[in-house]
């Protein structure tokens, strides 16, 4: 499955299972990631409505301090995602198969930066609301990507919305089989396996990232990342492939194409 997301990756349409595929597992890294990081600076990373809320809070108590921690968590989400269109419009302009998969590289390369700095005891001299911030950019920047490459429709650290999602299939269903008038098309099908298999990937990747932290600790931030690097090698192995083509006189003008 890995190997046939990855070639996914280097098109530029998806078809909507192999998004669905992606999704899935981008939501269960999310969800370990969240859950890990957790257990490792003592907050979660992906609840950005929580964070705004906090602002409020800690303003209203007096906390200014506190505020601006949490003002700068949500900044970096934010600022992950726009890291996001910038690389893939870049990429775009390049012609580069890739360009979705860039900053899934990135994230992959910033988990483990952060894993190392856990491992070897140097992230205990970092200042908690930074390492917090670093987190945010992680979840805001895998977010855009599958963001982005479903037109809106997926969407992996969002659990909130997922949820309401999810309510609002279930309520459509539970309508038609009660209702004598009631229709269940195929598409709300669709969209509720969806957002259900989003929901649980989530709730799995929690589970399964918190007990690799309490387990091998920061190492398992090595893991998350491998994951992530199996999905991109494929597009990124093709635009350096080209690329030498290119420079080695191959006749190619672009540096890719359009797969």
């Amino acid at each position: 499955m890995l190997v046939t997301i990855a070639r996914a990756l280097a098109r530029d349409r998806h078809s909507p299972e192999a998004d669905r595929r992606l999704g899935v597992i981008l939501a269960f890294v999310a969800g370990a990631t969240n859950a890990g990081g957790f257990l490792a600076v003592g907050q979660y990373t992906s609840h950005m409505s929580g964070m705004v809320s906090s602002i409020a809070d800690h303003l209203v108590l007096g906390n200014v301090r506190l505020a601006a921690a949490a003002a700068l968590s949500v900044a970096m989400f934010v600022a992950g995602s726009v890291t996001t269109a910038l690389i893939v419009g870049w990429g775009r302009r390049r012609h580069l198969r890739s360009r979705h998969a860039l900053p899934l590289v990135l994230e992959a390369l910033l988990l483990l930066v952060f894993g190392g700095l856990g491992a070897s005891g140097a992230a205990s001299v970092l200042v908690l609301p930074v390492t917090v911030a670093l987190l945010c950019f992680l979840m805001g920047l895998q977010n855009a990507v599958i963001t982005h490459i479903s037109n809106a429709v997926i969407r992996t650290t969002h659990v909130t919305g997922l949820l309401t999602d999810l309510g609002i299939e279930l309520g459509t269903l539970l309508h038609a089989r009660l209702s004598p008038a009631g229709t269940f098309a195929a598409t709300e099908a669709a969209k509720l396996k969806l957002h259900a298999a989003l929901v649980a990937a989530f709730a799995v990747g929690g589970l399964a990232g918190a007990s690799g932290f309490k387990m091998i600790g920061y190492k398992v931030t090595t893991v998350l990342a491998v994951l992530l690097l199996a999905l991109c090698w494929r597009p990124v192995f093709d635009d350096v492939r080209i690329w030498r083509r290119v420079t080695g006189g191959g006749g190619r003008t672009e540096a890719g194409g359009r797969g």
